[in-house]
């Protein structure tokens, strides 16, 4: 079962952390950015992940 907090509460989280003078532009990116690290952090969790060498290999077929 996974340990990451609800969308709701990574979001309620994320806020109270900002800057009071943050702006919209700001929020929607950090949003962003809590979002693949929320989409990584559960591929990790269910196995959907590849090795190192792995990802070395297929970036090098992927960048010629």
């Amino acid at each position: 079962m996974s340990d990451l907090p609800s969308a709701k509460q990574a979001v309620i989280d994320l806020v109270e952390r900002l800057e009071d003078d943050v702006s919209f532009e700001d929020i929607i990116y950090e949003l962003y950015v809590l979002e693949k690290i929320q989409r990584g952090l559960k591929d990790a969790e269910e196995g959907r992940v590849v090795s190192h060498k792995e990802a070395k290999q297929q970036l090098g077929r992927w960048l010629k």
